[in-house]
């Protein structure tokens, strides 16, 4: 199948209040541009130099998301333009985005990462480490970023169950958190979790970003 088949079979799956992520990262400029001609204009990317390059040469229209695990020194380089930092698990690398946002006069979007899985090879906070981190409040001396939600990947499994659960789990403390902490902020609404595999049990159990690469563009060249 296209990949303009393939976006428009995976968009009958996706409500309109869902936004999807198309995971370009190792796909050329040429596949970006085909799902850019059906319509699509978010796409994520996971290494720095590969965001910028395709930054330069792509329409300057489409909406940037960092979907990677971020090195610190390399903040500095999408800061002027990323729309969405979907991983950030470290409340270190959260003040350097601020240090780098606060130079350019931005206020960058953010999304902090639970680890939910059962693999140690995942990033992200602990649940008791997130919530230690808002209970501290020493986040919300950083005035140029903006806590969006959060952000979530289930264990590699064939087990729906197990997979609807760590998402269930993923939800609950984000309605947690939301209650706690952003209860009169609105701009702390987005859950990001679900990717090719499970996007519709993500979808089910309340996500508000799904991250879609290998349904869309194929199988990546590494």
């Amino acid at each position: 199948m296209s990949i303009q088949s393939n976006i428009q079979s995976i968009r009958t799956h996706i409500p309109t209040h869902v936004r999807l992520v198309c995971v370009s990262k190792f796909n050329p400029n040429e596949s970006i541009l085909e799902a850019y001609e059906t319509g699509e204009r978010i796409f994520g990317e996971s290494k720095v130099q590969e965001l910028c390059g395709k930054y330069e040469t792509l329409p300057k229209d489409i909406v940037w998301h960092f979907i990677g695990h971020l090195q610190t020194n390399k903040i500095r380089y999408i800061v002027p333009f990323v729309s969405l930092i979907h991983g950030v698990d470290s409340f270190k690398l959260l003040t350097e985005i601020d240090k780098q946002a606060a130079k350019t006069g931005k206020t960058v979007h953010c999304l902090l990462q639970v680890h939910i899985a059962q693999e140690e090879t995942k990033f992200g906070f602990s649940p008791d480490e997130l919530l230690e981190i808002f209970e501290a409040g020493t986040w919300k001396q950083l005035n140029n970023i903006q806590i969006c939600g959060l952000m979530g990947m289930a264990t590699y499994t064939v087990n729906k169950d197990q997979i609807r659960c760590e998402f269930n789990g993923l939800k609950t403390l984000f309605d947690q958190v939301k209650h706690q902490y952003f209860s009169d902020n609105s701009s702390f609404c987005e859950l990001s979790m679900g990717m090719s595999d499970d996007f519709q049990i993500a979808i089910e159990e309340g996500s508000t970003l799904v991250r879609v690469g290998s349904s869309i563009f194929g199988h990546r060249n590494y």
